[in-house]
């Protein structure tokens, strides 16, 4: 068992509140990922997305396990504190990748093909 039957019917709506919230706002940013055109669009909404949707799941896993253990459960502000640190990063990282990519084939010469 995992205690579910001794949640309180407001934490177990809220908790599923904000877990379909969660998933919904990743759900999103994923089909932001198929739908936009150029890669420096597509890299943006799954950034946005992974890092508000998983704000919203780890708050209702902090309220669902908070609730059934009658104290405040924080470890998921570690959880948050480094996605939303690193998810950032790393767009930057893969943006600057790739546009150092096309800034260098845009200025290498043409290249004339060889006659034989």
């Amino acid at each position: 068992m995992n205690g579910i039957e001794q949640l309180p019917p407001w934490a177990a709506v809220f908790t599923a509140v904000l877990l379909l919230t969660g998933a919904a706002v990743t759900l999103v940013g994923s089909l932001g990922l198929l739908r936009l055109g150029t890669f420096y669009e597509r890299v943006h909404a799954p950034t946005l997305g992974t890092t508000l949707g998983t704000v919203f799941i780890a708050a209702a896993s902090m309220v669902y396990f908070s609730v059934l253990q009658s104290r405040p459960v924080l470890h998921e502000i570690l959880i948050v504190g480094l996605g939303v640190v690193t998810t950032p990063i790393a767009l930057t990282v893969l943006v600057g990748a790739a546009r150092f990519r096309d800034t260098a084939e845009q200025s290498a010469p043409a290249r004339e093909p060889e006659n034989n």
